[in-house]
């Protein structure tokens, strides 16, 4: 009984959407990756130098913080997430869900109009 229906959760649409999801997901990281680490980056290590970047630190008494590291990272995870968003924003625009020039259909506008005057005439 346990096993049918987690085969069938398993099997279920949206379940199956959420896995290709994933793996496509981690394809897309890997490209992001490479695109942050190979062509943003030495865009921005030329006006900032990284290394001077990750090599900002503080002391309190033996605890070393690299705050620059932080920074470091905050900065790939700016561009990433901003690569994201294009990406999503192009896939949007490229396929959208809804005809743009959706149109109405009048013989069922007209069976709505009639229903809601036959609800007034009940009441």
């Amino acid at each position: 009984m346990m096993f049918k229906e987690f085969r069938d959760f398993l099997a279920a649409r949206n379940m199956l959407d959420l896995a290709v999801g994933v793996i496509i997901g981690g394809a897309i990281t890997t490209v992001i990756k490479s695109i942050v680490d190979n062509l943003i980056n030495p865009l921005i290590g030329v006006v900032i130098s990284e290394s001077a970047l990750k090599n900002l630190y503080f002391k309190i008494a033996s605890a070393t913080f690299y705050y620059g590291r932080f920074l470091s990272d905050l900065l790939n995870f700016l561009i990433t997430a901003f690569i994201v968003f294009l990406i999503i924003k192009f896939i949007r625009k490229a396929f959208p869900t809804k005809p743009a020039n959706e149109k109405v259909d009048e013989n069922l506008e007209t069976l709505k109009e009639i229903r809601d005057l036959l609800k007034e005439e009940r009441s």
